[in-house]
């Protein structure tokens, strides 16, 4: 039975919205509504989704967090390290990588790091496999959406995983510029 595995680099996502898109720490009702990211994995290739959301728990484990995620139906991936190693890298560069080896399985990764380029780019090149990556495009690395066969999924615009509208500046393509955003 087909099957998406879902990989959520929770640290990169979290980094990268709050230093890359707001500026600051991102307040509650601004980090992206998990639920809304599963439900779309399971729409976007109408298939079964396993959830794993990787987490560094060297220090202080989130627990209220994990147990969240595990009742939105996510595996949470607890993992600790040696504080010079990326824990959360490692893990999900290995997890790509059995996957690639298990011969079936489709990946949508929510990271904007090109430190998985090596596995993602290996696990294209594998006949009938469906690949996306989720984030914010201006802010993926080139070394991700280059490699070819592999879908883009704005966490934002696409996905829908907040409440609020975040203050991005990106680039619009003129089919879905909207001058009403511009002027309310």
């Amino acid at each position: 039975m087909p099957e998406t595995f879902l990989l959520i680099d929770g640290e990169n996502i979290d980094a990268t919205l709050g230093a890359g898109v707001l500026g600051r720490r991102p307040a509650p009702e601004e980090r992206p509504r998990w639920d809304r990211v599963r439900d779309y994995a399971r729409s976007v290739w109408e298939q079964p989704v396993r959830g794993l959301f990787f987490l560094n728990a060297s220090g202080t484990v989130p627990m209220a967090f994990v147990q969240a995620l595990t009742a939105l139906d996510y595996r949470p991936v607890l993992l600790s390290g040696a504080p010079d190693v990326k824990v959360v890298d490692v893990a999900i560069q290995r997890t790509i990588e059995a996957l690639a080896e298990r011969g079936h399985g489709d990946l949508l990764l929510a990271s904007h790091d090109g430190d998985f380029a090596p596995q993602v780019a290996q696990l294209a090149q594998q006949p009938g496999r469906r690949i996306g990556l989720i984030g914010f495009r201006e802010m993926t690395s080139g070394l991700l959406t280059e490699i070819e066969n592999v879908e883009l999924f704005d966490l934002e615009d696409d996905v829908g995983a907040f409440t609020v509208a975040l203050p991005r500046i990106r680039v619009v393509p003129i089919e879905q510029f909207d001058p009403w955003v511009l002027l309310n």
